[in-house]
Order: structure tokens, then sequence, then C-alpha cells
């Protein structure tokens, strides 16, 4: 069988091909400039990259252009349609309706609509795409895999706002978080790593990208999360600025005369990294114009990692005890200069970072350890793999085995689960890096 999963964005949509009897990525890829001349897919299958223009209008022909590709004689993976069995969609926000992934029903599209207010660069487009793909494929079971669903745990003292009642009872004003399929997935492999039960551990986990965000796991569930009711709260990201004075955006509206919603657009897309630098928001061109001496660049490394330290600080202080800190996504499985900064001065705290393993540490394709042998608190490097967990929740809801994360074991929680297409990317990196040997996380496992 075989399970399809997308990601449709408000101009692009990712996807993946998963055969779910032989374990293994047969294909994956994105189609990008949706809606916009020179729309193209990138189509990633049998070791080949194909790269193909094709117009693409609307989120419906870019469907059935992944499609087209998936079952093409050439490059294709699959003969027909008939062998996808199910299709696993990523959606922003749930709101505070959903707690778990669902099948999609006419009522569950009816309930994303409600909270499109929350999400509105992102839900018209997650929408959008699922109804696009019911049109082409009409009899297969549609599944939605919220990002929001993983922090529904939060209590009260840590999801409310300090505003007026009124504002969370008429509106759903309150943190949501994001980042949920990431968290869930490094929670329970990082559970693997320290040899618990996913209950008995307390984590603070760092999902570092383009977007940022953090999560405090007590007890295995969520308790705390950096962003709010939408992305932009928290830690300074690529272009979004995270944390600020709430007055201040009105103090510069004063002063420029700025609109509502060009505030709403500067605030996701034009600070962040790309604020203080004035030019970047990619981590590896601030690391080398910092290397170069540029000033700002420097300044932007120092700033991002204080962020991530404070909140560390926060975190524990929250959960009392941690037993690891766990980085993950782009910058946080390849980047040991924000590791190393944001880790570094707390020893006092039982946190202890090994700057040779951190820097060692380089990899998507294997799970790392960068603490110090004496280190009370484990460092794990993990990455991400939000595919595989909306391509097993849909499975399980087609098969009606799925429940919430507390009462469901996924694959990838066995201390025997092997990830082959990883583990061919690790042959190649071993290669390029032989030091990566010393640090992989499972030589180290329960220990």
């Amino acid at each position: 069988m075989v399970i399809l999963t997308l990601n449709c964005g408000s101009s692009s949509a990712k996807y993946q091909v998963y055969d779910w009897d032989n374990k293994e990525v047969m294909a994956n890829g994105v189609v990008e400039r949706i809606g916009s001349d020179g729309s193209c897919i990138t189509h990633k299958a049998k070791g080949q990259k194909i790269e193909l223009e094709s117009a693409c209008p609307t989120h419906k022909e870019a469907i059935e252009l992944i499609l087209k590709e998936i079952t093409d004689p050439e490059v294709g993976v699959i003969k027909s349609m008939n062998e996808i069995g199910a299709v696993g969609h990523r959606v922003l926000h749930g709101g505070n309706k959903f707690t778990k992934s669902v099948l999609v029903t006419p009522e569950v599209l009816e309930g994303f609509r409600s909270v499109i207010d929350l999400g509105p660069l992102h839900m018209p487009a997650n929408i959008m795409g699922i109804e696009a793909a019911q049109k082409v494929m009409p009899d297969v079971p549609h599944a939605a895999i919220m990002d929001t669903a993983w922090h529904q745990t939060m209590p009260e003292e840590t999801f409310q706002y300090a505003i007026p009642r009124e504002w969370y009872d008429k509106y759903a004003a309150r943190r949501y978080g994001f980042h949920g399929t990431s968290f869930l997935y490094t929670a329970k492999r990082a559970a693997v790593l320290l040899g618990k039960d996913p209950k008995d551990t307390n984590l603070i986990i760092c999902h570092i990208g383009n977007g940022s965000s953090m999560c405090a796991v007590k007890n295995g569930q969520c308790y705390d999360t950096t962003m709010g009711i939408t992305p932009l709260e928290g830690l300074i990201m690529g272009t979004r600025s995270g944390d600020i004075d709430p007055a201040l955006p009105f103090y510069i509206m004063r002063k420029t005369g700025m609109t509502a919603d060009e505030m709403d657009t500067a605030l996701n897309k034009k600070c962040g990294c790309l604020g203080i630098t004035g030019k970047y928001t990619d981590r590896r061109d601030i690391e080398i114009a910092a290397a170069e001496g540029d000033k700002l660049s420097q300044l932007c490394i120092e700033m991002e990692a204080l962020r991530i330290k404070k909140y560390i600080g926060a975190f524990m202080a929250e959960l009392g005890h941690v037993d690891a800190i766990v980085w993950t996504a782009g910058v946080g499985e390849r980047g040991p200069i924000t590791r190393g900064k944001a880790c570094s001065g707390l020893e006092n705290y039982g946190i202890k970072i090994d700057p040779q393993r951190n820097e060692w540490s380089f990899t998507g394709n294997a799970e790392t350890y960068i603490h110090a042998d004496d280190s009370k608190t484990k460092i794990f490097v993990i990455p991400t793999d939000e595919e595989l967990v909306m391509t097993e929740d849909a499975y399980a809801l087609m098969k009606g085995t799925y429940d919430v994360h507390t009462n469901f074991t996924y694959s990838f929680q066995s201390k025997d689960y092997v990830n082959k297409a990883r583990e061919a990317g690790l042959e190649g990196d071993l290669k390029k890096r032989p030091n990566l040997s010393k640090v992989l996380a499972r030589d180290i496992m329960g220990k």
C-alpha cells in the first residue's frame, strides 16, 4: 500500500510517496510558484531529480501535476492511482476544536474554515489543497494532521494570555503553538534514545529553521511552547520578529502611517534575521558574512542564540527536571554555531555541551549526541520526520486504529526502528565527515 502526504502552502505544494509495506520513501518533491508565472515541479525518485516547468494557476493543477509525475512510466513510482490507499494533509491550525489528527469530512472542513482568521496566510492554501486532492481522488480516505494538535495538552496557565476573558470566550484568543508534528516525532525519538517511556521524560525541544519554535515537554506531553496564537511569537526567525513589546507596532504605525495589514506583513516577512542583517534570512549566509567581519550578521547570531538560551532557562524553571535538550530542523540539525552559543554558560544548570562533538554533528541523516560526558542533561540532535508522522496517522485513521498520541504507538518508537533512506545517506555523510561515527546517538542509547 502507498500513502501520499501533501503539505500545501500559499504558493507551493510539497509531497511524499511512502511504501507502507516496505517502510521506505519512494518519491518526494515540491511544486513551487503556484498561481504565478514560472510554476514548476521538482521531483525526486529512483535516485534522480527531475525539474519541470508547468502552469499551475491553482492548487488543483498542482495536485494533478504531482499525480502525473508519480505515475509517469519513466520517473514515476506507482503504476496507477489505485495503489494510493490514503492521503495525509498537513494543516496549520486546528484552533481548539481538534486535539488529534482526523479523517476529513465536510464538518472537519467547516471547522478549518472557522479558524482561517487564526492562520490567514496558510489556512486557505491548506483547505484548497485538501479540496483539490479530494476532487482528483474522491474514493480515497483523506486525513488532516494539524500543527496545533500536539499542543492541546498545554494547561490553561500556559496557553492563556492576560487579556480580557471575553476575547478568549468570543474569539478563541489564546496560545496554540505550531511545529507540532516535529515536536511529536522528536519527543518520541528522544524517549527511545533515553531508554524511557515517553510519559517518564521531560524535554526541551528546539525546532530551529526559517521558522523556529521551542517546546517544553513534561511527562511526554506539551506543557509550554514559544509560539502563540500565530507563528509570530517567540524566537527570532528568518523573517519573523518573535517576541517584541506589543506597543512597538503601534509606535511605528503612528510614525510611518503603516496600516494594520502592512504591519502584519512587516512583522512576519521583514523582521527576524532579515530585519537585523538587512540582507539575509539563511543562517549559512549569515555565518559566512559574520566570519568575514559583517557586524550586523555577528549581532544576528548572538541575538538569535541568546533568545533560545532565555527560553531554555524559562522552560527549565517550568519543568524542574530536564532529561534532554533536543535540536532539530535545518539550523538545529546543521547549526553548530547556534547550538554552541545557546548551550554555552549553562554548566551550573547541569547542561554542558561538548564543543568537539557539537562540531562533528552536522547531518540530517543520523541522531547524534553533543553533550559532555559529565553533563547531567543529555543534548541530542534528532533530524525531524514530520512526513512519517503524517503517513502513520493517515494509515491508522484509514484502518480505524488511530488514537491521541498519548495512547498511540508509532513505528519509530521502537529501538529497532531504521529509516532506510537516512541510513543510505549516512554512508555518504560518513565518507565526508568520518568523525560523525563518534557521536552517533544509537551508540549510547539508554545510557
